[in-house]
């Protein structure tokens, strides 16, 4: 990065592993994602010879995801790297460092059931596996993690994918909609669905379901303008059985659950979108130094400097602002309102921080040619994904 690192709490080794990291996202992701974003067909970008699988292999064998694991590691000293972790990854590519980071999604729901045949299966060091979550619907995108809302526990809202009891298993029915990351190449899904239609969303549950059983069903991916790098797909469950034990939260805990866990996922979205504001104001700055109008670099006109200056201030306040939640979330039981704070707020600023970028690279920022038109899209889709800036903003406002 062309920014000073100003956080004193960095230790050397924090320091060691973001360097690491950095040179990752910039000779492994970077190309990568150009790559990947500039197929025509989304079914190419999980296809076996993509490029996308040695991806998979050099992040495996780099060790990066064992940090959020280690349980010997301080809680504080994990949260804060991995924050540094997450920036660097999307300031190589966001739609890959999501990719990346939901591989192992599956592993703490497992470790929670303490099922020991899906721990062997999908959590065996050596044999890495990939996850996802499934949670949106066709019908339901937002108003599904709604849980300060009245109509989150209206039973005339009916859901598009249920479970139901059938002795001692439960049989999974129905579709998640086609925007599950890694929906389309996970081997297993942490399935957030309804249990009991009487209490809306209320009364949901969440499931582990391998997803080579019998019945699940998965289209072609998502062709989609941004993150075009992040595999996105439809989920299909006909009449799927899972034993008993793969349900590891029910009605009783489900809103709880689902709102810790999206004032985790909130959390990682904003310290991802710092990471592609940096990207945009790094390719922005190092372009204004080097375009010549009126006879010298854009950057010595007074108008260039001070958008480049604003762009600035807002990454640092974007910056501070999810380091400081992650933290906290680190020590604390999280409360959703910040961390929803941190992801409106710093996927607005990337996206403000993209657009301007756009603007100093002027008639080029619009060529497919230079990168920061992609940056403009990956942001763009950011404000979107994980619960809409707006209806976050309503959820929020209810815990004030």
């Amino acid at each position: 990065m062309t920014s000073i690192e100003i956080d004193v709490a960095l230790s050397d080794e924090d320091k060691a592993v973001r360097d690491t990291v950095h040179k990752f996202a910039e000779e492994v992701l970077r190309p990568a994602g150009a790559e990947l974003d500039r197929k025509p067909d989304p079914a190419e970008v999980i296809a076996p010879d993509s490029v996308l699988w040695e991806v998979f292999d050099k992040y495996n064998a780099l060790g990066i995801a064992d940090f959020g694991s280690d349980p010997d590691m301080d809680p504080l000293v994990k949260a804060r790297l991995m924050a540094i972790v997450n920036e660097e990854l999307a300031w190589g590519d966001v739609g890959l460092a999501i990719t990346l980071g939901l591989c192992q999604f599956h592993a703490p729901w497992i470790e929670q059931s303490g099922n020991a045949e899906l721990m062997e299966r999908f959590c065996s060091p050596g044999k890495p596996t990939i996850g996802c979550w499934a949670l949106t619907e066709p019908d339901h995108g937002s108003d599904s993690v709604s849980v300060t809302e009245p109509y989150f526990r209206d039973a005339a809202l009916k859901a598009n994918c249920t479970a139901r009891k059938d002795g001692d298993d439960y049989i999974i029915s129905g579709q998640k909609a086609a925007w599950v990351s890694n929906g389309s190449i996970a081997d297993i899904a942490v399935l957030f669905c309804t249990l009991d239609q009487s209490q809306g969303f209320n009364g949901g549950g969440v499931f582990l379901v391998p997803l080579d059983l019998p019945g699940v069903t998965r289209p072609r991916p998502l062709d989609k303008l941004g993150q075009r790098s992040l595999n996105q797909g439809e989920i299909y469950f006909d009449d799927v059985r899972i034993p008993g034990g793969y349900m590891v939260v029910g009605p009783e805990f489900y809103a709880l659950a689902l709102e810790t866990m999206l004032a985790h996922a909130n959390a990682a979205m904003g310290q991802l979108f710092v990471g592609v504001g940096q990207a945009a104001f790094d390719y922005a700055l190092d372009y204004s130094k080097e375009r010549v109008q009126g006879g010298r670099p854009i950057f010595e006109h007074q108008s260039v400097k001070a958008r480049l200056f604003k762009m600035f201030t807002k990454l640092q306040a974007a910056r501070s602002l999810a380091r400081r939640v992650a933290v906290y979330n680190a020590e604390s039981m999280p409360l959703v309102q910040y961390s929803i704070a941190t992801k409106v707020f710093c996927t607005t600023t990337c996206f403000e921080i993209a657009s301007d970028a756009v603007q100093i690279f002027g008639g080029n920022g619009l060529s497919r040619e230079y990168p920061v038109e992609k940056l403009l899209r990956d942001a763009r889709a950011s404000m979107i994904e994980d619960g809409c800036n707006e209806v976050l903003s309503l959820i929020g406002a209810s815990r004030l």
